[in-house]
């Protein structure tokens, strides 16, 4: 399948689909030319997303090499699609509280999933430094902002990242970005956890990574259980924090998950 990051399905009529891949967009801007991906050539294109982010620190992010050209077709795309939607709720989209709404949305959108524009290369930026430490380095209560892939409403909440250094330290700060660019993303609580643990991991190689996240998901406060004093808690143990219970423990306690 091409992944919605990727590309815009555009509906027309019952049965057709169309497809605007933005890559090809990138390639052909100059000669104004755009590829449509139909029903019939869209197999073409499986693998190669499949493929397109071989480890966490590949240096494809998805939107990272967008031009202004492409950047301005996903905005105007997403501004004609928002306005839709106003239509379809029954609002009127020229009414004046409306009129600017469905470029604020799209422009939100963009920003909210501004992880797609980053890679773990990119913000690392060699901040990895040969340091002989073999204690235990915690940054807690990093804010997150998410959204749900499942639909698209907003999670949030704090992380906590604690790894064993090998003969290897990463700048504090980079850790705190390492989690802005998978949580600006579309996401499900449990792959972000794993997904900031195993970059972690293979930034700096250390004996041992754990990540604890706990967050406030909108899919179950204003829809669907409604339980709104419910919070989720996920955690990823890498290394020496997944065979020793006593360097988990500490973690635990030193990030205040007891």
């Amino acid at each position: 399948m091409i992944s919605n990051c990727d590309c815009i399905n555009i509906t027309q009529g019952k049965k057709q689909n169309i497809f605007y891949n933005f890559d090809d967009i990138k390639k052909q801007e100059e000669n104004k030319e755009i590829l449509i991906l139909t029903e019939s050539n869209v197999d073409q294109y499986d693998l190669h997303n499949e493929n397109r982010r071989q480890n966490i620190s590949d240096d494809n992010a998805l939107r990272e090499n967008d031009t202004q050209t492409v950047h301005d077709n996903r905005l105007k795309t997403m501004t004609s699609f928002y306005k839709d939607i106003l239509i379809s709720i029954g609002e009127d989209p020229t009414r004046e509280g409306l009129l600017k709404t469905p470029k604020r949305a799209a422009e939100a959108m963009l920003f909210f999933t501004k992880g797609y524009e980053q890679c773990v290369s990119d913000v690392l930026n060699d901040a990895i430094f040969e340091e002989k430490c073999e204690n235990m380095v915690i940054v807690k209560d990093i804010d997150i902002y998410s959204l749900c892939e499942h639909h698209l409403v907003p999670f949030f909440g704090k992380v906590s990242v604690g790894y064993l250094p090998n003969a290897k330290v990463i700048g504090l700060s980079k850790i705190a970005r390492i989690v802005e660019v998978y949580s600006r993303r579309l996401q499900v609580q449990e792959r972000l956890t794993r997904q900031i643990a195993e970059a972690i991991q293979e930034a700096v190689q250390p004996r041992g990574v754990a990540v604890i996240i706990e967050c406030a998901h909108m899919c179950m406060v204003m829809r669907g259980a409604q339980k709104v004093n419910s919070r989720t808690t996920t955690s990823a143990m890498l290394g020496v924090f997944r065979d020793d219970h006593k360097s988990r423990e500490e973690f635990l306690s030193l990030a205040r998950f007891t």
